[in-house]
């Protein structure tokens, strides 16, 4: 994970600031920069699109592992995915589901959609930010996150992130909607 985060993270950083420089939006939070790409120049909107989205798909990826924290999410977290998706275990299913069957690099998410959460998944740098959606929880499955431990066996890396996933900034996160 250290290069992961050194190099792959770093790199979308240092892109979408060098695809940003000059423009409207240099100095705005990425989640108002990936909400606001028609602002900018039709040249750099792909560069700006594909790594700021790296930048803030990869923040909320940290945030929310923390070693040694198996479990399951609890109070109104726990409610809503209970009511969405029937049980935990369900939406365990549907999110691992999303991942392992990406085809190709991207993302599985647990998002608010505007009118209440959903399982999604997005290919590449894609975030659920374009589309509207807020973003709690998302599972990175390029390659690049789990090839050096997990070569090709992404169902083995999958079944092994859920054991890091710190549900109390899951929660966090679906508490400020």
């Amino acid at each position: 994970m250290r290069l992961h985060h050194d190099k792959h993270h770093q790199a979308y950083v240092d892109k979408a600031n060098t695809a940003l420089a000059g423009s409207t939006l240099e100095s705005r939070p990425v989640k108002e920069v990936l909400t606001r790409l028609s602002d900018l120049p039709e040249g750099s909107r792909t560069a700006v699109h594909n790594n700021a989205g790296g930048h803030a798909n990869h923040t909320l990826f940290w945030q929310i592992m923390t070693p040694g924290v198996a479990g399951e999410p609890v109070g109104p977290l726990a409610d809503a995915i209970s009511s969405t998706f029937g049980s935990f275990e369900t939406f365990k299913e549907n999110l691992t589901a999303a991942a392992i069957n990406r085809f190709g690099s991207g993302w599985a998410w647990l998002v608010h959609d505007g009118s209440g959460l959903a399982v999604v998944s997005t290919a590449n740098q894609d975030s659920p930010l374009t589309a509207g959606s807020t973003p709690l929880l998302g599972l990175d499955v390029w390659e690049h996150a789990y090839y050096l431990k997990y070569q090709n066996r992404r169902a083995e890396y999958v079944a092994a992130w859920w054991h890091v996933v710190n549900w109390d900034e899951v929660a966090r996160q679906f508490g400020v909607l």
